[in-house]
């Protein structure tokens, strides 16, 4: 796993991850997902979750967009 801060970021193991949580690290799985927040983050998980959900639907809603208008064709949509 990683404990990761700021630009630093330090491969660890299951007996550090509390060290590294109390010194305000955010640990991930190998994978690169979340497994803890820090303790002292300034943003409380619950709205990073939710903010990261609603940026991930946004992200999603505009590369459909992308796809599905082929260059140099007119939007007759009538919206601007």
């Amino acid at each position: 796993m990683k404990a990761i801060k700021d630009n630093k970021v330090y491969t660890i193991d299951q007996n550090s991850k509390a060290e590294y949580l109390a010194r305000g690290f955010d640990i991930y799985d190998d994978g690169g997902k979340m497994i803890a927040r820090s303790p002292s983050a300034t943003v409380p998980a619950a709205q990073y979750d939710e903010l990261l959900a609603k940026y991930e639907e946004l992200k999603a809603q505009s590369e459909s967009k992308k796809k599905g208008k082929s260059g140099g064709e007119p939007d007759v949509s009538g919206t601007e």
